[in-house]
């Protein structure tokens, strides 16, 4: 087992996409299919990590859960869609994988998704009823974290689907305080033309405009005095 991802056998051949030993080891053992190893991790977790399609359709196609959880809450769904594997999204889609499930950190495939610039995978996750607005364990929204990262077509993506723009983490602030602190000055413009406020205090009792950097601040303003 040495290099290996995994204390389980099929698991690393999921992994490193030995599909026609796997399925030869699967189809005289089913109850292998769904065996967990030391992170509780499925055979199915395993292959979407790698971005091993194939795997990941004989497996759906032997009627595998499509949702276990492993030790820390993480869904085939949420590997998918924070490893940029766009084709598997699609399927564990399709096989009705939950497009809200979190984690032990509160975070769903959006959250991901949306920290890792993963902008196809997004759209897929929002098309099919990803809450735009769900928030993790700190009060933090994939746009929260699309505005902090400057990830540009994310903050677009999320605005589209009505994601708010005046929510506070459990620091208060909201997209736009992250945004100016960052120094992400195309995203906090954005923001602010989609009504995000200029005014609200964080815990610090500080605004987005005194946490602007440069003439950052001035040009926030002068987008809200039209």
């Amino acid at each position: 087992m040495d290099g290996s991802v995994s204390n389980v056998e099929i698991c690393n051949l999921a992994y490193t996409g030995e599909l026609e030993q796997l399925k030869s080891l699967v189809l005289s053992n089913k109850s292998l299919a769904t065996i967990i190893d030391q992170d509780k991790r499925t055979v199915l977790h395993w292959s979407c990590s790698a971005g091993h399609k194939d795997i990941v359709d004989f497996l759906l196609s032997l009627g595998v859960p499509v949702d276990p959880k492993d030790d820390v809450g993480w869904t085939p769904l949420h590997i998918a869609a924070s490893a940029g594997r766009e084709e598997i999204v699609k399927v564990l889609i399709g096989k009705g994988a939950q497009v809200n499930a979190i984690n032990q950190n509160g975070c769903s495939p959006l959250h991901y998704a949306a920290s890792r610039n993963r902008y196809e995978i997004a759209c897929m996750l929002l098309e099919n009823g990803a809450d735009p607005n769900i928030t993790d364990n700190i009060h933090s929204t994939p746009l929260h974290r699309a505005s902090a990262k400057g990830n540009f077509r994310l903050v677009q993506l999320l605005l589209k689907h009505n994601a708010s723009t005046n929510l506070q983490d459990m620091e208060g602030n909201t997209p736009l305080h992250l945004a100016c602190d960052e120094e992400r000055a195309e995203e906090a413009r954005l923001l602010v033309e989609n009504g995000a406020s200029i005014y609200i205090e964080n815990k610090e009792e500080k605004t987005p405009l005194q946490m602007a950097k440069g003439g950052l601040g001035l040009q926030l303003r002068r987008i809200i005095e039209g």
